[in-house]
C-alpha cells in the first residue's frame, strides 16, 4: 500500500481550498532501492542502463479512500550485468526529475539480474489517503482528480460546527440547527506548506440567540447545509456559544493539517 507524497498533500489542499488549481498531471511509476520517505529525497531508482519511468494512465475509480493500476506495468528490460534490489515504488508527474506524488513498499523485495523485465501486475500497486481529517468523500474525489478519472472542481466552502466528531465519514449529526446558527462562507485561504493551510483574515459566523451545544468539532463542506464535509477536526477548546456571543476565527486560527 502507498501513500501520497508531501507535494501532493500541499497541491490537492491548495486545490480544494482555493488557493492554487492543481491540473491532473501525465502519471509516471517508478521503481526505487530505498524509501524514498514522503518528501521523495530517498528515492534510490535503479541504475541499469535502458531503466526509465512508465507512463500508466489507467487507474480504478477510488473507493474506501484508495485507489490501484488497472492493467500490468512493465518496466523496460534489463540487460546489463550486476544485480539492483527493488524494495519501493514511485510515482511521478513527469519522466524524469519532476515531483514525486507517491510511494509505497512492495510487500515482497525483488532482486533484478540480467535479463529480467520488472512489471507490476494490474491491482498491485495502491495509492491511498491517510485517514483523519481529510473525509472519505474529499479523499475519493482527489484521488480520481490526480489519476484521471474525473476532475474535482472547487466548490465555495462553508465552516461549521459541531458538538460530535464528523469522522472520516463526514457525518453531520451533531451540527447545531437552531438559535441563528448557520455556516459561514470563507473563500480565502494560506497557500498550503508541509500539509497545512489557515484561514486568511477573520471568520465571523452569525450571533447566536440561544445556546448552540458544546461545539467541540469544526468542519469546512462543499454547501451552506447539507453537502458533503470535506475536513474537520476538533477545536482547540470545546466552547459553548450562547446568546449574544460573538463567534469568530482570527486569521490563521482555524488551522488545516493532513498528515
Amino acid at each position: 500500500m502507498g501513500t501520497i507524497s508531501d507535494y501532493l498533500e500541499d497541491a490537492l489542499l491548495d486545490h480544494v481550498l482555493g488557493t492554487t488549481q492543481y491540473t491532473q498531471p501525465t502519471i509516471y511509476v517508478g521503481l526505487s532501492t530505498a524509501d524514498p520517505l514522503d518528501t521523495g529525497a530517498g528515492d534510490a531508482e535503479p541504475a541499469y542502463t535502458a531503466y526509465a519511468r512508465v507512463a500508466h494512465a489507467s487507474w480504478t475509480v477510488a473507493s474506501s479512500r484508495a485507489t490501484e493500476n488497472t492493467g500490468t506495468i512493465t518496466f523496460p528490460q534489463k540487460a546489463d550485468g550486476g544485480s539492483e534490489n527493488i524494495t519501493h515504488f514511485t510515482i511521478w508527474d513527469a519522466s524524469s526529475s519532476g515531483n514525486m506524488l507517491g510511494h509505497g513498499a512492495f510487500t515482497t523485495p525483488k532482486t533484478i539480474v540480467i535479463n529480467n523485465t520488472p512489471t507490476i501486475a494490474t491491482t498491485e500497486l495502491d495509492v491511498s489517503v491517510t485517514s483523519g481529517g481529510m473525509s472519505t468523500f474529499l479523499a475519493d474525489a482527489v484521488l480520481d482528480h490526480v489519476f484521471e478519472n474525473t476532475a474535482y472542481t472547487q466548490d465555495t466552502l462553508y465552516v461549521g460546527l459541531s458538538t460530535t466528531d464528523p469522522t472520516d465519514a463526514g457525518t453531520q449529526t451533531g451540527e447545531p440547527s437552531s438559535n441563528n446558527y448557520a455556516r459561514e462562507a470563507h473563500a480565502a485561504w494560506d497557500a498550503s506548506s508541509g500539509g497545512a493551510s489557515e484561514n486568511t483574515g477573520t471568520i465571523t459566523m452569525n450571533v447566536p440567540s440561544g445556546s448552540w451545544g458544546l461545539c467541540a468539532y469544526h468542519f469546512i463542506a462543499d454547501a451552506a447545509t447539507t453537502g458533503e464535509i470535506l475536513l474537520y477536526g476538533a477545536l482547540d477548546t470545546s466552547q459553548t456559544p450562547d446568546d449574544g456571543d460573538t463567534v469568530q476565527y482570527i486569521a490563521g486560527a482555524l488551522d488545516i493539517t493532513l498528515d
